[in-house]
């Protein structure tokens, strides 16, 4: 695979994403970014900023979705790592040939117009990491 271009986010799974926002904005002192409701994937986002490094909340819409589990089981906390990519479904075919475990099959609609796609954390050492194409920048 081409070496990523860096890491576009650390996710973090949270119940109450107004709360979370308010934390890390107001405690932490980082930047509010966009706001966005994902309902294919379940969750609603809220980006963040460090200087340039985004910190991305997940609100889970409901408690069968991929993040409403992972709540339920681990409860808040690190949810993912993402990787910026060029190709997200040229980087997903490589790793998959040398053996990760996909979730998806091809690349899906991410936050922000980009695309993404997951690898599962039985794959990586343990860390559910996401494969992102594009800016990840509200237009």
């Amino acid at each position: 695979m081409a070496a990523p271009r860096g890491i576009d986010h650390i996710a973090l799974a949270v119940p109450d994403l107004d709360a979370a926002t308010a934390f890390w904005r107001d405690i932490v002192g980082l930047r509010e970014g966009a706001r966005e409701v994902l309902e294919d994937q379940g969750v609603e986002v809220q980006m963040l900023y460090a200087g340039e490094t985004r910190v991305e909340l997940l609100r889970p819409l409901g408690p069968d979705t991929p993040v409403g589990r992972f709540l339920e089981k681990r409860g808040p906390g690190l949810h993912h790592l993402a990787l910026a990519v060029e190709d997200c479904a040229g980087a997903l075919r490589e790793l998959t040939a040398a053996g990760a475990a996909a979730l998806q099959e091809e690349p899906v609609p991410g936050a922000h117009g980009t695309r993404i796609a997951f690898l599962h954390p039985r794959s990586t050492g343990g860390v559910l990491l996401e494969l992102v194409e594009g800016s990840g920048e509200p237009a």
